[in-house]
């Protein structure tokens, strides 16, 4: 599509741009209450745990697979953290270890079957929703476990010092100086980056954007994290699961795209038979795929309990569905081979938008569902009917 003169691929901006829309929307619905600097904050802390299974389901779904169970493994695991640490009181840092490796111990079981035996991943992770909800209550009963030590719970719900103090604003009145500083350091690094990829793309004459385009993307994504970090600052400073989600994304991002396994999941989801035909080790990396999987679930089954401050028998109910539509809304392909990290950090904040804007001007649950329902369904239309364009176009 051109907008005066300028392309815009609708395939990878479509959702940055519904993204957009949508906050503009429930901000004029809510009277600007959307984007105070305490229901940012609580947008982002009560929905850390979706956007965490969110970065290990686009991996799942961009090697052409999915998984069912990561609600129940968020359920397992957090119940395991909390037998751990509360009913042994085995050091916090020691049961924080052996969760994760549990939440790896799952995912090896589920790849195991699904890489090497053959087993379709939905049959797999199926099973597994139905396994690991029945050892959470076999575990649990029918009683919530709790208090979590007070280091668990700040990682949940917690916030970063004001190391250095707080800078005046003007109106916008005082703000912590140390965000803000966090703030340009991750403008500049996105814009070094961006520029690095550009400029290599270049090198290897492939088409990359006009700079006009370019500098519109830099200036609108240097925008939102400076709006986002200094309403951050204005309230309680960054939440430290903010911290957690920005090192996950930006580590996955770069095995996603600088790392030879991850042109190896592409690769898988693209074409499994030409993965195959240039060497790649197919059923290792599916299985690898699923113990990330299940690590990232133990991460959010953690994040999950320590928040509530106890962990119950029904947590992580419907989590997957959350985690796979944001996959979806976020672009990924329902065939595979497509997607982006970020793209599905996105997918989840709409999301996250729609549950926040809709509970504040008072909709229903059931219009919720409907909404977010629709939502999902004109993104994976959105996917089909730019393929079928493309296809139409060669």
């Amino acid at each position: 599509m051109s907008l005066g003169g300028l392309s815009l691929n609708l395939r990878s901006s479509g959702i940055y741009i519904a993204f957009a829309l949508i906050v503009a929307l429930f901000s004029v619905l809510t009277d600007g209450a959307l984007l105070t600097p305490q229901n940012i904050s609580n947008i982002i802390v009560q929905n850390s745990y979706v956007l965490i299974l969110a970065i290990g389901m686009i991996l799942v779904i961009i090697a052409g697979h999915i998984d069912l169970s990561v609600g129940s493994v968020v359920a397992v695991t957090g119940g395991l953290a909390a037998v751990l640490m509360v009913n042994m009181s085995v050091p916090w840092p020691l049961a924080l270890l052996i969760t994760l490796l549990a939440g790896a111990l799952i995912g090896a079981w589920q790849g195991y079957w699904i890489a090497y035996f053959g087993i379709p991943a939905f049959i797999v992770t199926l099973a597994g929703m139905l396994l690991f909800r029945a050892l959470t209550l076999t575990v649990l009963g029918n009683q919530g476990i709790g208090p979590f030590p007070d280091q668990v719970r700040t990682l949940a719900n917690g916030f970063t010092s004001g190391y250095l103090g707080n800078i005046g604003l003007g109106a916008l009145g005082g703000a912590d100086l140390f965000s803000l500083l966090v703030a340009v350091a991750a403008v500049a690094g996105m814009v070094a980056a961006q520029w690095r990829s550009r400029t290599a793309r270049q090198g290897y004459g492939q088409v990359v954007d006009p700079m006009a385009v370019f500098v519109l993307k830099m200036a609108a994504g240097a925008a939102l994290i400076l709006f986002l970090v200094v309403q951050l600052a204005r309230f309680n400073n960054l939440p430290w699961v903010l911290v957690l989600l920005a090192v996950l994304v930006l580590a996955y991002s770069l095995m996603a795209n600088r790392t030879v396994f991850g042109r190896q999941v592409y690769a898988i989801g693209g074409n499994l038979q030409a993965a195959v035909m240039s060497g790649v080790r197919v059923k290792s990396v599916v299985f690898w795929i699923f113990v990330n999987m299940g690590v990232l679930s133990a991460v959010a089954g953690i994040i999950f309990a320590g928040r509530l401050n106890q962990a119950g028998p029904t947590a992580g109910n419907a989590f997957e569905l959350d985690a796979i539509a944001a996959a979806f809304i976020g672009g990924a392909a329902v065939q595979g081979g497509v997607g982006k990290i970020v793209g599905a950090i996105t997918g989840g904040l709409i999301m996250a938008v729609i549950n926040n804007g809709m509970s504040l001007i008072g909709s229903p649950s059931e219009r919720v569902m409907l909404v977010k329902g629709a939502v999902l369904l004109a993104a994976v239309a959105f996917d089909v009917w730019t393929k079928r364009r493309a296809g139409a176009a060669r």
